[in-house]
């Protein structure tokens, strides 16, 4: 429920990313920021790349993300996402000293409401992590 009294809306959109080294920024993302490790599938040609995994975030929602193919899908690094979440300085104080990592917009209290970061992973994909849920869905 949010603040509002109002159901939180069931996760239906996925970010997927693409990465240069799906592995490290899977480790990074689990290791550092706090996903958890959903499922991983190697691909069939290559056992080092991955095909799909899913990582699952803890309050809610969750991301794809695979290795880059020439062929198909977003550029690394090309990715911007918001992350709702009610520890926004406890992921900050986790996020800020990790190496490759470029915080680009410092804690603040945005004018829209709540509490929010900016940063870059190691991949160069751009991440906001906030306690702002997005306003009701009309008709709720």
């Amino acid at each position: 429920m949010t603040e509002e009294n109002q159901p939180a809306r069931p996760p239906s959109v996925w970010p997927a990313l693409r990465a240069h080294d799906a592995a490290a920024l899977i480790d990074f993302l689990v290791d550092v920021v706090g996903f958890r490790r959903t499922a991983v599938y190697a691909d069939g040609d290559d056992p080092t790349r991955a095909a799909h995994a899913q990582l699952d975030w803890p309050e809610g929602g969750a991301i794809m993300l695979g290795s880059h193919r020439d062929d198909d899908g977003p550029q690394p690094g090309t990715a911007a996402l918001y992350v709702v979440t009610d520890e926004v300085e406890a992921v900050h104080d986790r996020i800020r000293p990790a190496p490759g990592v470029r915080i680009t917009r410092a804690l603040n209290d945005p004018g829209y409401g709540g509490r929010e970061f900016s940063m870059r992973d190691p991949e160069g994909n751009h991440w906001s992590f906030g306690s702002y849920r997005g306003e009701p869905a009309p008709g709720r």
